[in-house]
C-alpha cells in the first residue's frame, strides 16, 4: 500500500499491487516548530495515494507538529527503496511491507518491549528469534477459489461439493463444456503467487515446518506433495483448462476478465473483495476454500496486512513507535485500513458485501493460518525463482523438471 500526506509531491499513481516508494526530495526532515516522520508506504488499485493522505491526516490532527511525509510509490520494492535511503545516510523512519527476517532484523526497532505489539496479528508468526520487529494491521488469507454464480448454475455445479482436486479438475471439465473459460489465470506475478495459494494449503497444512525442513535439506520438492500439485496444474493446461496465452495477461487484464464474465474461476487471496465490490459484481461471486487432496477445509495460505516497521537509523524512533502504535491500534484506523482492501482481524467488524462476509466465514473455519516467516521464510528470490518455474509448465517442462529446477536453483543459494 502506499500513504500519503496532504504535501505529497504530485507523482502519478502507478498501478502496481506491492510496490513501494521513490522520494519526493531531500530536505530537512524537521517540519516547521515540528517533527515530520517519512513514511515508506504501498500503493494498490484499493490503496490510492488519496486513501492515505486522508488517513494520515487523523494522525496529524492529533498530534499537533507532527507531519507524516510519504515517499511516493514507483517501480522498486519497499525492502530496496529502504536499502537505497541507508545506502545514502538518509534512513526513512517508517516503513510498510516489509517482513523482516533474521539477516535484517538488526535494520529495525526492537518492539518486543512494546506490550501492545502482542496483540496485533500474526505477532507470534512474525518474530524473529523470539522478538518481535513487526507489527500489522490484519490478515489476508489467499488459499481462496472465488467462482461466477451464473458459471456454475449453467454447468450443474454445486461449490460446496468442491472439496478435491479430482473434485476441482472435474469442475473445469464441466465449465468448458458448458462454454466458459475454467480457471482464470495470468503472467506476471501471478502465476506462481496461484501455485503457491493452491499447493500450499495441502503441503504446509500436513507439515507446517516443511520450509524450515528444506532449506535444512531434510526434504526436497522432488520427493514431496508440491509434485502432484505440479502434475495437476500441468494436466490443466493440456486439457485447456488454462490457456497457454495467459502468460501474455496482466493482473489487472486478468482480474477484469473474471469480474466481466470471461471465466468461471479465480484463484486469489482476499484482497480480491474490494475489487469485486467496486465492479458492482460482488453478489454475483462466490467463494470457497481451496481444494485439496488432505483434510478439508486446509489451513489457509496466509500473511499479514498492512506490516509496519520502524526503521532502526530513524533520527525519530520514539515518534515513529507512537505513529506505528497507532496505525496498528486506533479502532478508527484498524477499521479503515481493514474495509479499504478487504483485510481481516478478529474482534474487528465492518460493513462488507456478501462475498466480503463469505471470506470472513471460511477464515473463521479455517484451522489455521500459514505463514512463510520466521525459521519458515523461503530463500530470498525464492517467490521469483517458483513463478519462472511454474510459468515454464506452459512452455513444455514436465512436472519433475520444475520439481527438480526448484531444488536446483535453493541448493545454489547456500
Amino acid at each position: 500500500m502506499r500513504t500519503m500526506w496532504r504535501r505529497a509531491c504530485g507523482l502519478a499513481v502507478a498501478p502496481l499491487v506491492m510496490a513501494s516508494a521513490v522520494a519526493c526530495g531531500g530536505g530537512s526532515d524537521q517540519a516547521a516548530g515540528g517533527t515530520t516522520l517519512r513514511v515508506i508506504v504501498n500503493i494498490t488499485p484499493n490503496l490510492t495515494e488519496k486513501y492515505w493522505n486522508d488517513l494520515f491526516a487523523r494522525y496529524e490532527k492529533a498530534h499537533p507538529g507532527v507531519t507524516v511525509k510519504l515517499e511516493l510509490t514507483g517501480t522498486i520494492s519497499a525492502d530496496a527503496k529502504l536499502r537505497q535511503d541507508l545506502a545514502a545516510g538518509d534512513p526513512p523512519d517508517v516503513a510498510q511491507q516489509i517482513v523482516p527476517t533474521a539477516e535484517t532484523a538488526s535494520l529495525f526497532a526492537d518492539l518486543s518491549d512494546e506490550s501492545w505489539t502482542a496483540k496485533t496479528p500474526l505477532a507470534g508468526q512474525y518474530a524473529v528469534g523470539g522478538k518481535r520487529y513487526v507489527v500489522g494491521v490484519g490478515e489476508q488469507i489467499q488459499s481462496l477459489v472465488f467462482y461466477d454464480k451464473a458459471a456454475f448454475e449453467k454447468a450443474g455445479l454445486d461449490a460446496s461439493t468442491i472439496r478435491t482436486m479430482d473434485d476441482f479438475t472435474a469442475a473445469m471439465g464441466k465449465l468448458k463444456g458448458a462454454g466458459y473459460k475454467p480457471l482464470q489465470t495470468a503472467g506476471q506475478w501471478v502465476t506462481g503467487s496461484q501455485f503457491s495459494m493452491m499447493a500450499d494449503a495441502g503441503v504446509l497444512t500436513d507439515n507446517p515446518k516443511w520450509t524450515a525442513q528444506r532449506t535444512a535439506g531434510k526434504v526436497s520438492f522432488a520427493d514431496s506433495g508440491y509434485v502432484d500439485y505440479l502434475k495437476q496444474y500441468k494436466g490443466w493446461i493440456d486439457k485447456g483448462y488454462l490457456e497457454k496465452s495467459a502468460l501474455g495477461v496482466t493482473y489487472a487484464d486478468g482480474q477484469t476478465a473474471f469480474l466481466n464474465g470471461k471465466s468461471a474461476m479465480y484463484i486469489m487471496g482476499s484482497y480480491f473483495v474490494p475489487a469485486a465490490d467496486a465492479a458492482k459484481k460482488s453478489d454475483n461471486i462466490g467463494v470457497f476454500s481451496m481444494p485439496t487432496d488432505g483434510a478439508y477445509p486446509s489451513g489457509q495460505f496466509g500473511n499479514i496486512s498492512n506490516p509496519y516497521v520502524v526503521v532502526n537509523k530513524s533520527p525519530h524512533k520514539a515518534e515513529a513507535i507512537d505513529f506505528v502504535k497507532w496505525a496498528t491500534t486506533d479502532p478508527k484506523a484498524i477499521k479503515s485500513q481493514l474495509a479499504s482492501d478487504g483485510n481481516l482481524r478478529s474482534g474487528f467488524s465492518y460493513p462488507m458485501s456478501s462475498l466480503g462476509t463469505s471470506v470472513q466465514k471460511i477464515l473463521d473455519k479455517t484451522p489455521s493460518v500459514i505463514v512463510k516467516s520466521g525459521a519458515n521464510t523461503p530463500i530470498a528470490g525464492y517467490s521469483d525463482e517458483l513463478n519462472k518455474q511454474i510459468q515454464s509448465l506452459y512452455t513444455g517442462a514436465s512436472p519433475k523438471a520444475v520439481a527438480d529446477g526448484l531444488d536446483k536453483w535453493w541448493n545454489s543459494q547456500g
